[in-house]
């Protein structure tokens, strides 16, 4: 328990995505460990509010920036009638840059000047501590160090239900191996995170025929994803349920835990995954795992994250901003089946 006197009320404000929305929640579980008395406020997205925001003793406000300026409108008449002792502003961004204005609190805690995106610095009046080379979960837990809370266990304890373990027993066969594979990153643009589905099909066949494992699909309901799914399908033999576009975030999450192993590209997946303790091989080539990797698997990383930034910067790592991001298309090209298969036999022998 902290030695710091608690503070009363705590705003957090982080909107998306699935993975920043994993690490904070951290951060609140660290808070509620040193001062279980304090009242918690989140501004959440919609979509990451699905995933969360059962939670107990902590109150959601959902902003569904999809809303245009109704939702916004109706989020500053909401604010405007509350005051909270301390606010931590963690996400940067032009819209929750917007948000944090309207947030009513006479400590508003933001990012380092290095971090601060999107003028960030310009509505906080209080900034962690500038730290070089940490890991996104890392830097958001500084807002809990800055306001006194200490260290503490890292937990999550995201509720799932039974009914969102109904999929996981309709799937999954009692001491069944499972490999879940969630094969694409989100839609953004210049985000070239994904491997190729032929290359997918190939580590699935590796897992039927050497571990007798059966393989869950799963992504979201875009029409690259159900392509991805049906390519693998195709190629990679009987043993494979396809759950793509099928599933919603606590079924995933339910899947997840029940998965004796997650591969994925630098997504939410990956995080989820940490958050119940399953293993992680995750592929990163046009992000740095260092920053933004599984938080417990860095040993299971397949990292190609270097071998890009000299082919497609013309620079060895250490000599790009912490956190630069290859835009090339062929990037994720440079991760082979030899390298996943490794990481796979490492999970599957022991």
């Amino acid at each position: 328990m902290s030695d710091t006197p608690p503070p009363e009320s705590v705003c957090i404000l982080r909107l998306s995505a699935i993975g920043d929305t994993c690490h904070a929640l951290a951060v609140v579980r660290n808070i509620q460990d040193n001062w279980p008395s304090t009242n918690i406020t989140w501004i959440i997205g919609k979509t990451e509010a699905s995933l969360i925001a059962d939670i107990e003793n902590v109150e959601f406000i959902i902003f569904d920036k999809r809303g245009g300026k109704s939702a916004s409108k109706q989020l500053r008449a909401e604010l405007k009638a509350r005051q909270f002792n301390v606010a931590l502003c963690m996400h940067a961004s032009l819209r929750a840059n917007l948000i944090c204005r309207n947030i009513r609190s006479p400590i508003k805690l933001g990012f380092d000047f290095k971090r601060a995106r999107d003028f960030q610095w310009l509505f906080t009046s209080q900034r962690i501590a500038a730290q070089d080379s940490q890991h996104v979960l890392d830097g958001m837990m500084a807002f809990a160090r800055h306001i006194g809370a200490k260290k503490t266990n890292l937990r999550w304890d995201i509720p799932v239900s039974k009914q969102d373990r109904e999929l996981v027993a309709a799937s999954v066969r009692p001491n069944e191996r499972v490999l879940l594979i969630s094969p694409c990153s989100s839609q953004r643009a210049r985000n070239f995170r994904n491997w190729s589905a032929e290359n997918y099909a190939e580590i699935a066949r590796h897992a039927q025929n050497n571990y007798d494992c059966k393989v869950i699909l799963t992504g979201g309901n875009s029409d690259l994803e159900r392509d991805f799914g049906q390519t693998i399908t195709a190629l990679a033999g009987p043993n494979i349920i396809d759950l793509i576009g099928k599933t919603n975030l606590k079924e995933l999450l339910a899947l997840i835990e029940a998965s004796h192993a997650v591969l994925c590209p630098d997504s939410g997946p990956a995080h989820m995954a940490t958050t119940v303790g399953t293993p992680v091989i995750g592929l990163y080539a046009t992000s740095n795992p260092a920053r933004s990797g599984p938080y417990f698997n860095r040993d299971l990383t397949v990292n190609a994250y270097p071998e890009a930034v000299e082919k497609y910067l013309g620079k060895a790592s250490d000599q790009v901003r912490w956190g630069q991001r290859v835009r090339d298309p062929h990037a994720m090209e440079l991760i082979k089946c030899t390298a996943v298969i490794e990481k796979i036999d490492h999970v599957f022998r022991n």
